[in-house]
């Protein structure tokens, strides 16, 4: 690594071109790709799932000398298109005062083949990928693979893999067979993890309905927090760039319990 650090406009390029993130689709107020530039270097690299304040005053020092970037899934703009005040401004002179850039990926993230949050959970509990399903905006979102368990033996697993508390509907077999991931807000996804042969969805968060889907079509859904389930791409990523470039990288976890 340099004594001066990695050029922010390189690694941006770099981002950029890896993440697809000029071709994939997504919300109109995710703004994926470099939301805030710094002075111009990095020399560290934190990753996040959310731009809070907590996180961007964690992220470095106030007044700190070096560059870090903040890879984040969930950026600045979520709230639309408003003024840059209270606590937009608040965010925004976090980071222009700690000399940090902020670099989002949401759905480009979510669907990367090697860092997405889908296929790296899959990894860490083990599914022997076959494929990928459900349709958002023209791209295959979520992935399924086979795995042979105790579906309270897979809520296990999973709570053990994030940290975190696992919900199980069970609407499908005692024992699963095909087990689909669609993470954050994918209880919308039922019907095509059916349509797809899936027996087991895992995913963050769904509607109150959806009980009521899962149990009446025959499906197990584990629901495991939206912030659960997205905290594994960031990392993914951080590392990724942390071995690509030569810099030291960290994951800065923010818990919402959602």
């Amino acid at each position: 690594m340099s004594d001066i650090g990695i050029s922010v406009g390189t690694i941006t390029e770099y981002l950029d071109t890896f993440l697809r993130i000029g071709e994939i689709p997504d919300e109109a107020n995710a703004v994926n790709g470099l939301q805030v530039e710094n002075g111009g270097t990095v020399d560290r690299v934190v990753a996040a799932v959310d731009a809070s304040l907590e996180a961007i005053e964690n992220a470095a020092p106030s007044g700190g000398t070096g560059g870090t970037l903040l890879l984040v899934h969930h950026g600045l703009f979520w709230d639309g298109n408003i003024p840059l005040t209270g606590r937009r401004y608040r965010r925004v002179r976090a980071l222009l005062d700690r000399n940090i850039a902020l670099y989002a990926a949401h759905i480009p993230l979510d669907l990367h083949p090697d860092v997405g949050n889908n296929i790296v959970l899959a990894r860490r509990l083990e599914l022997e990928l076959a494929g990928w399903f459900g349709d958002y905006r023209g791209q295959r979102l979520g992935v399924f693979g086979e795995l042979v368990l105790p579906r309270d033996e897979l809520v296990r697993r999973i709570e053990r893999q994030l940290t975190a508390s696992a919900r199980l509907i069970p609407g499908g077999p005692e024992t699963t067979g095909r087990v689909g991931i669609v993470t954050g807000s994918g209880g919308g996804f039922i019907a095509d993890a059916i349509a797809s042969g899936i027996d087991t969805l895992i995913t963050g968060e769904g509607a109150h309905h959806t009980y009521f889907d899962a149990v009446e079509l025959g499906i197990n859904v584990i629901y495991a927090g939206h912030y659960a389930t997205e905290q594994v791409g960031v990392q993914a990523l951080a590392q990724h760039l942390g071995l690509k470039f030569e810099l030291p990288w960290e994951f800065h976890r923010h818990p919402t319990g959602m």
